[in-house]
Formats: C-alpha cells, structure tokens, sequence
C-alpha cells in the first residue's frame, strides 16, 4: 500500500514529470514485445498508448488517488497553514499552492503540500473544494506515506457548508417567488416542497442555524396547512 501510494502520489503530484516516464514505460513493454513476437508494430503502437496514458493521467491521477485513499486510508485531520497564489494558470484561474500539516491518527504532526491542480479529493467531483485557511479538515492517509492525503470535504465543516448553501438555492428560489407574490397558492406549494427537499437533506445537521431556521418555517407552514 505504501508503494502505491507513493507512486500515486508522483503521478498525482508531478504529471509533466510523469508524462515522459509513461511514455518510456510503454515504449520499453513494446521493445520487450517486438523483441518476443518479432514484429516492429508493437512498438509504434505502445507509443501511442503511452502518449495517451500520460494525457489521461494528467487529469485522471487525482481522481484515482482519491479512490485509493478512500478506500484504504486512515483517517486523519488537516489543517491549511499558508496559501500562495502561483504564477501558473488552470482555466484562467491562478494556481495556488497550499503548505498544510497533517495530524495523524497516532498524534504525529506532518508537513505536506499540494496546489489547485493536485489537490486531491472525495466524494469526487467537477468541482476544486479547498478547505479555508487555518480551518481543520478531515482527511485519509497510508500509513508510512502520510504526505499523500485525501481532503475528505463532505465529512469537513467546510464541505457539509458548502453543500448546505448549493441545496439551499431552490429554497432561495422559491422564497423569492413567494415574497412577490404570498397569495398564490402555486407558489406556496413550491416552497413548502423546496423546504422539505432541503430539510430531508440536511435534518440532521442540527448545529446548522440555517437548517434549524428553515426547519422552523416548514413546521410553521406544515402547521399552517393544518389549521386550514
């Protein structure tokens, strides 16, 4: 496990360095095979699927290193000690690059970085979710290779407030609708619906004073209902 991890890691970390060595990788299994099988064909097609395996590692490393960590992984905190913006750009956006220090299950402290680009998280998605500055967050390591993490963002403060404000906008929505108009009944449905989506989602984040609020109003309305 730590072996893979730490490679893992390189590829995840270093894919413009990775890129090259894939590409040798590959070509020397088809000089091993063109060499069996007496046929130069293998080794101008290995080429092509060494080419192709580095492109796809430069965007697919993070996600198969956060599957790993996942699954293997021990859990940990994090906490994001200093970020600098790069002179690197991802989609026009700068690259930043964040020095954080890892506290292990057995209390040891352990440095350990990454950037926009190799951030690496989970649950997976088409999104870079990272932690605030100075905030603890939950995190998955290998013992024995714990500078590769995995920022486990929806078991983190930071990931359960995000994910509250993206469900809250349907309720935002609804609330807007029925402010312009509080007599029409469509509008009303809408926005009792929108509340128990909302409330059926985060119920049990009951330290959330948003949720707690919103709670509040779908049990006026539901009350509300009743009487009528």
């Amino acid at each position: 496990m730590v072996t893979l991890s730490a490679l893992l890691y390189f590829l995840t970390y270093h894919p413009m360095w990775s890129f090259p060595l894939i590409i040798l990788f590959f070509c020397a299994i088809g000089a091993l095979v063109t060499m069996w099988r007496k046929s130069v064909s293998w080794g101008s097609s290995m080429l092509l699927v060494g080419f192709l395996a580095g492109m796809f590692n430069i965007f697919i490393a993070h996600y198969a290193n956060a599957l790993f960590l996942n699954a293997f992984g021990i859990p940990g905190t994090g906490i994001i000690v200093q970020g600098k913006q790069t002179s690197s750009t991802l989609n026009d956006q700068y690259v930043w690059k964040y020095d954080a220090v890892l506290q292990t299950a057995d209390g040891r402290d352990i440095k350990t970085q990454f950037t926009t680009m190799s951030a690496t998280t989970y649950p997976l998605r088409n999104a870079i979710l990272i932690p605030p500055e100075g905030e603890t967050f939950v995190t998955k390591y290998i013992p024995g290779f714990e500078r590769n993490i995995v920022i486990m963002s929806d078991e983190s403060l930071y990931g359960q407030r995000l994910r509250i404000d993206e469900d809250l906008q349907p309720v935002l929505k609804a609330e807007a609708q029925l402010a312009v108009s509080p007599a029409n009944s469509e509008f009303l449905k809408e926005y009792r619906e929108a509340l128990r989506s909302f409330i059926g989602k985060h119920g049990e984040a009951s330290d959330s004073p948003i949720v707690a609020a919103y709670k509040r109003k779908l049990e006026s309305l539901e009350t509300m209902k009743l009487g009528q």
